[in-house]
């Protein structure tokens, strides 16, 4: 069942918070933030089910109040987000990759309201925060691993849109490969979309078909098709091993309740928000994190990728940012 919002249920709830004094406003907004979500994908698209979760996991725990939307095109977008800031909500949480223009010029109509948009551009205001997804770390420790496995000796991934932020994971799983395995060759696909599965396996099929045997899959649908051909796959920012057993052995997971408590914290406390919250989803922070499959590793590939990890963990050492985009 989907816990989508109606826009009638947010009117009547604007129109009740406004009713109350100035003052009773205040004091809620200082002990529980009402966060609202405007997604493009559905929830349970890779990326935005990580938000998600840990936007349902902060209210569970009482940090938040949280509701949302889902399936938002781009062109509803910017309407969506004016509504929930005309509804009274604290923080508008969303993805301005589609719409960077008009998400700042919203907040802009709003300095009383703090956002927290998924972006490839700067902070803006006061009010309008950033964030990157930065999974890169667990991406190379994954390539480390993966490096030590392959047969062929080429590495496939699938990628959505060549932004930044999925460039820099594409590069740091090469990374990691190349650092065990200086011969590693490297195939890549961009899907044009966020979530088209079907297109996804098929970019993956066409890769397996050139040799590659072990496919970073940035998007969903990578993975079934090196389950389908009998090659292995690693996943990104969800755990995608208890669906494909055998297939894939290691994930880059994504942690994004650090990023939400930065904010709340910055909020309750008064502070701006108009900064960027990339660095809450770093391994320091436990923003994200490898998981592997032990008995499907190579047993003497562990020892150098976790004294890569405790390296990266202790600020020993930054696996490199690239974010130009991967042939």
């Amino acid at each position: 069942m989907k816990l989508t919002t109606t826009r009638r249920q947010l009117i009547v709830g604007a129109a009740a918070t406004l009713a109350l004094p100035a003052y009773v406003r205040r004091a809620n907004a200082q002990s529980v933030p009402r966060i609202a979500a405007v997604h493009m994908s559905p929830v349970e698209n890779a990326w935005n089910s990580r938000v998600h979760i840990a936007l349902q996991e902060a209210a569970a725990s009482g940090l938040i109040e949280y509701e949302f939307s889902e399936g938002v095109a781009p062109t509803d977008y910017p309407r969506a987000m004016r509504e929930y800031a005309e509804s009274g909500a604290d923080i508008i949480w969303g993805e301005s990759y589609a719409l960077e223009r008009e998400a700042r010029e919203v907040a802009a109509d709003y300095p009383e309201t703090s956002f927290l948009m998924g972006s490839s551009g700067g902070p803006a205001g006061d009010n309008f925060g950033v964030f990157g997804t930065r999974t890169h770390e667990a991406a190379y420790l994954a390539g480390m691993l993966a490096g030590t496995m392959s047969e062929t000796n080429v590495f496939g991934s699938v990628g959505g849109y060549p932004i930044p932020e999925v460039n820099s994971l594409i590069n740091a799983y090469r990374s990691g490969v190349s650092e065990v395995n200086p011969d590693a060759t490297f195939l890549n696909g961009f899907i044009g979309a966020w979530f088209d599965p079907a297109r996804a396996q098929e970019a993956a099929i066409a890769q397996i078909d050139a040799g590659a045997d072990i496919l970073f899959g940035e998007r969903i649908g990578t993975a079934d098709a090196a389950q389908a051909r009998g090659v292995k796959a690693i996943g990104s920012l969800i755990d995608y091993t208890p669906r494909y057993p055998g297939t894939v052995f290691a994930n880059a997971i994504w942690n994004y309740g650090p990023t939400i408590e930065a904010i709340v914290a910055d909020v309750l406390a008064g502070n701006p928000t108009g900064r960027s919250y990339t660095e809450y989803s770093f391994m320091a922070y436990g923003g994200n994190e490898l998981i592997y499959v032990d008995d499907e590793v190579p047993s003497e590939a562990i020892p150098a990728m976790s004294a890569k990890q405790a390296a990266i963990q202790s600020g020993e050492w930054d696996v490199p940012l690239d974010e130009s985009e991967p042939a």
